[in-house]
């Protein structure tokens, strides 16, 4: 039975974290699911559609390019309607998308399913941190959407080596129904746990396009993304460079990167927790303990025992700052918080392509050992910029 009743934003933040946010969290599990799975499942996926690895490979370009792309047009287009509503929307169209790849007969019906999939990941995230902001008290929001934002970490840990398994044993086609299954759970729980909030009435678009333009909310999402390029130029590359230099074989990889998972998701609640005690302190403290911790790894590379330690650090910090970064930028656009939090998840997007583009350029010209500490120049930018606005704004107040 559906839980209609309305409240307001005062009535939804007496409980310090509903057990409604866990709804999200299944949601942002099953999306973080239909955006990994692929990469291990990519050889099944272009013998069975007679297409070449590289084409495969696409359908997670495609995906990450809907998100960055499409997610804010999305999010414009339909912020009339109620924010439970258009999760249930989003869910129904996340469910479409999975179960249209399912029975894909060709290449170009997949592509066209991951990209009506991509189109609900950005959204549902944007929205999804609003609403789970909204649920808690004001110094707990932070926390809030570090819990939504653990059902993607988790979904690196547990969601995609199951799904990679599944589509292993019983077909890749398996995999997308089973995240179909996940989906269906997902919208569910929204509709009988998210209560119906009331909202006053919602920005025109000029309005929320004129908030998201604003030059320091710009500047954090400049922020995001240098940090996100600085965690993709090495960790899409984190396989080659943990087999040809640390020396581990492929299919200890796997386990390294498990524990990087759990990392993420102990990085992912307590960098909620820092960002609701102090937020900007505890966003740059983090991006100078990312830039560290890549520097140092240009040396422990060399060693398993120090370079796993590291990679668990690095995968907790790297992590860490993303509630706080999304908390500071949905503040920052008052008049359009969802389509900030959208744009936020975008931004990130480009990041990890760029990112990915960079490293794959430095093992080309310079060579796979300079990634970490190329890695650490791109934090290192946003580390700069994010102590200039902090600076920035310290100065009208002391004033």
């Amino acid at each position: 039975m559906e839980l209609s009743h309305r409240i307001t934003k005062e009535q939804a933040a007496k409980e310090p974290f509903p057990i409604s946010i866990l709804s999200l969290t299944v949601g942002a599990f099953a999306i973080g699911m239909t955006e990994f799975v692929i990469m291990g499942l990519l050889p099944n996926v272009a013998t069975d559609l007679h297409v070449s690895i590289s084409s495969a490979g696409q359908l997670i370009t495609m995906y990450a390019l809907g998100v960055a792309i499409g997610a804010p047009i999305l999010t414009v287009l339909t912020h009339r309607i109620p924010q439970k509503k258009l999760l249930c929307l989003l869910m129904i169209l996340f469910i479409l998308g999975n179960g249209i790849s399912v029975f894909a007969p060709n290449y170009a019906i997949l592509m066209g399913a991951r990209m009506i999939t991509a189109l609900t990941h950005g959204t549902f995230f944007g929205v999804g941190a609003v609403i789970a902001s909204n649920l808690v008290r004001p110094d707990k929001r932070a926390g809030a959407v570090s819990i939504m934002m653990a059902g993607l970490t988790i979904a690196n840990i547990i969601g995609v080596p199951l799904g990679t398994f599944i589509g292993q044993h019983m077909g890749w086609r398996s995999s997308f129904g089973a995240i179909a299954i996940m989906g269906i759970i997902a919208l569910i729980g929204i509709l009988i746990f998210i209560p119906q909030i009331r909202h006053d009435k919602p920005a025109s678009i000029v309005k929320q396009i004129s908030a998201l333009a604003k030059p320091k909310l710009l500047l954090y999402l400049l922020i995001g993304a240098l940090g996100n390029a600085g965690l993709f130029a090495v960790f899409t590359y984190i396989t080659p460079l943990l087999v040809q230099v640390t020396g581990f074989a492929e299919h200890s990889v796997t386990w390294i990167l498990v524990l990087f998972g759990c990392g993420v998701t102990i990085g992912n609640i307590v960098g909620g927790k820092l960002a609701d005690w102090k937020l900007m302190p505890s966003i740059l403290g983090l991006y100078l303990s990312i830039c560290v911790l890549l520097t140092l790894f240009t040396f422990t590379i060399y060693s398993p025992i120090a370079a796993v330690l590291t990679i668990f650090l690095w995968g907790a910090a790297s992590f860490a700052v993303f509630p706080g970064l999304q908390v500071r930028i949905m503040s920052l656009a008052q008049a359009a918080p969802a389509l900030a939090s959208t744009s936020s998840h975008s931004a990130g997007n480009l990041g990890n392509a760029s990112g990915a583009f960079i490293g794959g350029w430095v093992i080309t010209h310079l060579s796979i050992t300079s990634l970490p500490w190329v890695g650490a120049i791109l934090v290192g930018l946003a580390l700069v910029l994010g102590f200039a606005c902090y600076l920035a704004e310290r100065k009208p107040a002391k004033a």
